[in-house]
């Protein structure tokens, strides 16, 4: 009976059982069964919509409710995808399979996001996205924070490379766990927060320019300029 008043009040207020939030992190639990994701990056007339803001409004001129957004990938100088990009089951940018560059993107092993034809989310490998049936969505970008549950072997504890960053991860039962940090964080950090949550995937989506809609949390980031986002429509 104690343990049951105990857990009350956090059923009462919505709130999800498990490791106690960080503070420099706003966390959006998506279950894809209830919320279907999708992702966007043009308007019905072609443009590039660019941030979040005009993400709102494009919805609203179909009688839309946007309930979530966040950037969904990186970008290059026209604002287009540099990986892999399906929107409704359209493929607009192939599998980017360069291991080698410049930038976050080709840091190894970098890997995709995406919803299947079934409607299940995973987040895996580039390599492993090679081998997988055609998504219904789908967003790459890199690097990997989590394969496995293991923290990527590239990142280092109490690295001084700190940018806001926002991510994705998934747990074993398929939810999903949009993240943002509310302070500059380095990779590090953003995995192990990902992993305390119970994420066995994780998938860095982009810092600096990040931004994210959660209102339940306060968080109206409408501005800024942005390629691919993810989102839950009403």
């Amino acid at each position: 009976m104690r343990n049951l008043l105990l857990l009350l009040p956090l059923l009462l207020l919505g709130a999800r059982p498990g490791p106690t939030p960080d503070a420099r992190f706003a966390d959006r639990w998506v279950d894809p069964a209830k919320e279907p994701i999708t992702l966007h990056w043009k308007d019905a007339q072609g443009k590039v919509m660019g941030n979040i803001g005009a993400l709102e409004q494009e919805l609203k001129r179909t009688g839309r409710t946007l309930r979530f957004a966040m950037n969904g990938g990186m970008y290059d100088p026209q604002q287009a995808p540099v990986g892999l990009y399906v929107e409704n089951g359209r493929t607009l940018h192939k599998l980017n399979t360069a291991t080698k560059g410049t930038g976050n993107f080709t840091m190894q092993p970098n890997g995709v996001f995406g919803i299947e034809a079934d409607g299940q989310a995973f987040v895996r490998t580039t390599e492993a996205m090679k081998k997988a049936p055609a998504p219904r969505h789908a967003t790459q970008s890199g690097p990997m924070l989590l394969v496995d549950g293991v923290v990527n072997a590239q990142f280092r504890q109490g690295s001084t490379n700190l940018h806001i960053r926002n991510a994705v991860g998934i747990r074993p039962d398929g939810t999903l766990l949009f993240t943002i940090s509310r302070e500059p964080v380095n990779f590090f950090d953003l995995a192990t927060h990902l992993k305390a949550q119970g994420c066995t995937h994780a998938l860095y989506l982009d810092g600096a320019v990040s931004r994210a809609y959660i209102p339940e949390l306060g968080l109206k980031q409408l501005d800024g300029v942005l390629g691919v986002m993810v989102a839950v429509v009403d």
